[in-house]
């Protein structure tokens, strides 16, 4: 018994010399997709922001597959000691709804850093689209229900997820179209291949602002302030009330790292939120800094779950699941 006590003092005492040294050698941040992508992007913002006030060395890694869940699997599984984290975006709150099977917890398996950025969204549609505006596209739809075609980056993609709720909000089935990835979703849309879709302003501004796709609105409660969308209503003004989407990004960690690191990493993320060049890098993806008190990790977890909440019941009810 005397051996086992000394043998978890001593355990005790060089997790905490490790924590108090931290970081010694490059911390890695997971990104659960492919590179070039808008959370690859965000997340390779962020590295250079933190690097300075955390005090070492920060790489990306990206386990792209399964829909991000590899990479959640891989830093749920990673050794607790703050030198393996994740960047990840809204899965983390719909995962546990579109997979039947899950190598992880996604509210007991992971330390809870703070959240980073919200990304609004746009609904958007091919350029020959008849309706000018929100109510006559209502009227269109209303028209050509059993034929319309609803374009998504794949299962669990954010356009996929927002497609769903804009489904449920219009009462109207629509022919849900899957991709393998954006570009070949939108290139479809501008062709005219299919009729709508609502996806990320980081990859819809640049259509908007070339006049490829037609635009009506906005996912957020409140106008945008960038240019190109700004005159946009937002879809719970235009008549579909309390639809309110954006996708987000949070910063994470393997259950059981020390609270020292937590503490010190959560200080860095929170002085890495307010980098000017950081600011600067997201608003020109259309993202928008988080601000409040979901930077704080408690704040954080409770945000997660009532995301969780709230999109579980939108997937299941659409029955779209993956194995």
């Amino acid at each position: 018994m005397k051996r086992l006590l000394t043998a978890v003092t001593l355990a005790t005492m060089a997790l905490g010399a490790a924590a108090q040294n931290y970081p010694d050698k490059p911390v890695t941040i997971v990104v659960p997709f492919a590179a070039g992508g808008p959370t690859d992007k965000v997340a390779r913002d962020l590295a250079e922001a933190i690097r300075k006030p955390l005090g070492g060395q920060v790489i990306i890694e990206n386990v792209a597959g399964a829909g991000g869940t590899l990479g959640h699997t891989k830093v749920a599984k990673a050794s607790p000691d703050g030198y393996t984290l994740l960047l990840a975006h809204v899965a983390m709150a719909t995962a546990p709804a579109l997979y039947r099977k899950l190598q992880y917890d996604a509210l007991n398996d992971f330390e809870y850093l703070g959240l980073i950025n919200e990304v609004p969204m746009t609904l958007i549609a091919r350029p020959t689209m008849p309706a000018n505006n929100f109510a006559e596209l209502a009227k269109w739809v209303d028209a050509n229900k059993g034929k319309i075609n609803l374009a998504n980056a794949g299962l669990g993609s954010a356009s996929h997820l927002c497609g769903l709720l804009f489904q449920q909000s219009m009462k109207v089935d629509m022919t849900t179209v899957p991709y393998k990835g954006t570009g070949p979703a939108m290139t479809d849309l501008i062709g005219g291949q299919v009729d709508l879709m609502c996806d990320q302003t980081t990859n819809t501004l640049s259509q908007i602002e070339g006049n490829k796709v037609k635009a009506y609105g906005v996912t957020t409660t409140k106008h945008l302030s960038i240019p190109a969308l700004s005159k946009l209503p937002t879809l719970d003004e235009a008549g579909l009330k309390g639809f309110n989407v954006t996708i987000w990004h949070g910063l994470y960690a393997p259950k059981g790292t020390p609270k020292a690191v937590l503490d010190k990493v959560n200080g860095a993320l929170k002085t890495a939120l307010k980098d000017a060049e950081f600011h600067k890098r997201e608003e020109a993806l259309g993202a928008v800094i988080v601000g409040d008190a979901r930077v704080n990790p408690a704040e954080h977890k409770k945000f997660v779950e009532a995301e969780i909440a709230k999109w579980g019941p939108a997937i299941k009810a659409a029955g779209q699941y993956a194995d």
